[in-house]
């Protein structure tokens, strides 16, 4: 018994890590095969093979600094998440930042308005790219009970800026905050950020053509 615990929590080989993490056949052929030289040589176990966009998504996806932004009754709620018993520093999310120069993510927790919008829409765009947009609540996803009849309340984060993660609920709960992290988490994983950086420059240089 004590020897199937202990092979179930064996943690997954370099060769099950580079498969989960390279998509493209050729890619995955050539990683493996540096692996294996690395094997034969002994150095294994002092040298790090990986694609360099799946390092950029580690250190991306488990640093994300979240900007504070707590605006009504769901900012309690985002609080508590931050705080010792849920402990959303274990996903490298706990520095919320005063400032947008240095946020990644937006967490939107509250209602709205329209006198609001112009001044949420300007601490967007000073955050530094990559970053990301979360709206926590039903007034922010959608207006909640002020969608019908309250005039200056705006019927959808996602009209003012664009969002990656909802998080219904009125208020959601501090475990529904960590799941949207994990989420996005997940996201950020997939993303080829070298492969945009090329193409950015790449239509750069046609647009100046």
């Amino acid at each position: 018994m004590s020897e199937q615990m202990t092979a179930q929590t064996q943690p997954p080989s370099a060769e099950e890590l580079l498969r989960g993490a390279v998509k493209d056949p050729r890619e995955l052929t050539r990683y493996l095969s540096y692996l294996k030289t690395l094997t034969e040589e002994g150095l294994n176990g002092s040298v790090l093979i990986a694609p360099l966009d799946a390092a950029i998504n580690w250190s991306r996806a488990n640093s994300i600094w979240p900007l504070s932004f707590g605006i009504a009754c769901c900012a309690i709620e985002m609080m508590c998440a931050g705080a010792s018993k849920f402990d959303l520093d274990r996903f490298g999310a706990g520095a919320f930042r005063p400032t947008p120069r240095q946020g990644d993510l937006m967490i939107v927790a509250g209602t709205v308005t329209h006198k609001m919008a112009p001044r949420l829409r300007r601490l967007w765009e000073q955050m530094p790219e990559p970053k990301f947009v979360m709206a926590m609540g039903a007034c922010t996803i959608g207006g909640g009970p002020y969608c019908k009849y309250g005039y200056s309340v705006v019927k959808g984060l996602d009209k003012i800026v664009p969002v990656d993660i909802y998080v219904p609920g009125c208020p959601p709960r501090p475990e529904a905050l960590i799941d949207a992290f994990l989420k996005l988490q997940a996201r950020i994983r997939t993303d080829r950020p070298i492969e945009e950086r090329i193409k950015g420059k790449e239509q750069g240089r046609g647009e100046r053509a």
